[in-house]
């Protein structure tokens, strides 16, 4: 099994920045993807932004360059720094990742419980 935790979500002015954390932990072998989808009110849950084991790195086109994925190999850990935010930036944050388990070298998918970045004055 393997666990997700987010964290650094919250409340935060139009214009402010944020920055998401999410530590992988369990039975890892390797992580082929890691990253972030987000799910406004009323929407479809939808990709941010991920990084593959190839370190290639995936964008939505809404990012527009106000959010940065980056990672801790080392320590299982994925960030999204997320500048210049907007108020339609504003959904609950989950960590997804695809992750080969050590003891019986499966892939499989998981989430993250979620965390909620609120963009308002």
């Amino acid at each position: 099994q393997v666990h997700l935790v987010e964290s650094g979500g919250g409340l935060v002015q139009p214009g402010g920045s944020l920055r998401l954390s999410c530590a992988a932990s369990g039975s890892i072998f390797s992580i082929f993807v890691i990253g972030w989808y987000r799910q406004a009110p009323g929407k479809q849950r939808s990709v941010v932004a991920d990084r593959r084991k190839d370190s290639s790195i995936r964008y939505a086109n809404y990012v527009e360059g106000r959010l940065t994925i980056s990672g801790d190999n080392a320590k299982n850990t994925v960030y999204l720094q997320m500048d210049s935010l907007k108020p339609e930036d504003t959904a609950v944050y989950y960590c997804y990742a695809e992750v080969k388990d050590r003891r019986d070298n499966t892939l499989s998918s998981f989430w993250g419980q979620g965390t909620q970045v609120i963009v308002s004055t």
